[in-house]
């Protein structure tokens, strides 16, 4: 059994146990608070916003050209909370909308982040189009100091899922 698990395993060291699940199967209900990713090409980066929703009792909805969330990488970056976090659709986020952007948004400490509400985040290296932002009820940033551009998607997500928890 170890051989056949390492065949199909793209893991240096493959894991002695293995699943199998109906994508049908998971979670697929909004909860009041949530993340909405756009176009999150990296699967690491994807898996991590799920776990990280995981933690603070969160949807994530994804739109076309994220990663696919049941992908090798983003199943092992979710350490398991893709079977316990509702995933959907980029249009069917719940509540307001607000965009968090790099630069010139309100302080995130300022904006009501009363339930329920989406977070909506973008890609890796492009961050959010203007066209995505202006859908969204209100822009905003969190502030950071120092000579970092910006922050990574799943810190992003972390830190704002925590201001609203």
């Amino acid at each position: 059994m170890p051989e056949l698990l390492a065949a199909v395993s793209d893991l240096p060291h493959p894991p002695r146990v293995a699943a199998v699940y109906r994508r049908a199967d998971l979670p697929r209900n909004n909860l009041p608070l949530g993340v909405a990713l756009w176009r999150v090409a990296d699967p690491g980066n994807v898996g991590a916003v799920v776990r990280t929703a995981g933690a603070f009792g969160a949807s994530v909805a994804l739109s076309p050209g994220c990663a696919d969330p049941t992908s090798p990488r983003a199943l092992r970056a979710s350490a398991g909370a893709i079977f316990r976090v509702p995933i959907g659709g980029f249009d069917d986020a719940p509540g307001r909308r607000i965009a968090l952007v790099a630069h010139g948004g309100s302080p995130l400490t300022d904006v009501d982040l009363t339930a329920p509400l989406t977070f909506v985040l973008g890609a890796e290296r492009e961050g959010l189009p203007d066209e995505v932002v202006a859908q969204c009820d209100e822009a905003a940033t969190i502030p950071i100091s120092g000579e970092v551009e910006s922050l990574n998607v799943a810190a992003a997500a972390a830190i704002a899922l925590y201001q609203a928890s």
